[in-house]
């Protein structure tokens, strides 16, 4: 990365912390094992529905061992608006057994480990480590992140474990956990996906795409 770059990621980064700065995760979650569940049932969901089957869902089963000795057709109802139930079901069941039966009942806080649960790629990792851990091992990929990353000129890339990768050679690593949110905020508020809100965007002089989009 050369001068000129660096410097106008470090604007972008500084511009987007000044528009955004109470930029957090939205989902509701009183432990590790709640987050776990609200970021695996956020898969093709808003976290607003997430929010909304949460708290009955945990009512039923609180703790891991609890989710563990379920029957999945009742986890399977209780989170069927939250889309691909069953195999969410499944895997948030499957994941309770395995942090019930080989961690002790506490959700792992390694990368490496928290990737052997169903269900868990980085981005959900990446996620837990932060929000329930405050430990940064990457940089969670949502279709936000995504979408910003390429209009940004961050990346050519389309797999989120590239962009990842992309991404973390770009942004300083203390600004790994919170870039995920900032980019989320700014893709909800500005960037949307198919009309972008270009000529409001703090950053379109920094952004390759926005000139694009603004027709100049």
């Amino acid at each position: 990365m050369d001068k000129k770059e660096k410097e106008r990621i470090n604007k972008i980064l500084k511009i987007l912390k000044e528009t955004y700065k109470d930029a957090h995760i939205a989902l509701r979650y009183k432990d590790p094992f709640q987050l776990l569940v609200a970021v695996i049932l956020s898969a093709q969901c808003t976290d607003k529905q997430v929010n909304k089957i949460t708290p009955l869902l945990f009512e039923h089963f609180p703790t891991p061992e609890a989710m563990a000795k379920a029957p999945v057709e009742k986890i399977e109802e209780l989170i069927r608006s939250t889309g691909f139930y069953r195999n969410k079901a499944k895997n948030i069941k499957e994941a309770a057994r395995i942090i019930t039966e080989k961690f002790g009942g506490k959700v792992p806080d390694t990368m490496e480990d928290l990737l052997t649960l169903p269900g868990v790629a980085r981005k959900t990792a990446n996620i837990v480590l932060f929000n329930a851990y405050g430990k940064i091992e990457g940089i969670a990929v949502d279709t936000h992140v995504k979408r910003l990353a390429q209009r940004l000129g961050l990346t050519r890339q389309k797999d989120p474990v590239k962009i990842e990768k992309d991404l973390m050679k770009l942004i300083p690593k203390k600004d790994w956990g919170t870039i995920t949110y900032l980019l989320i905020e700014h893709g909800r508020n500005i960037c949307k996906a198919r009309k972008p809100l270009c000529d409001k965007c703090p950053i379109k002089d920094l952004c390759p795409s926005a000139r694009d989009f603004l027709g100049e």
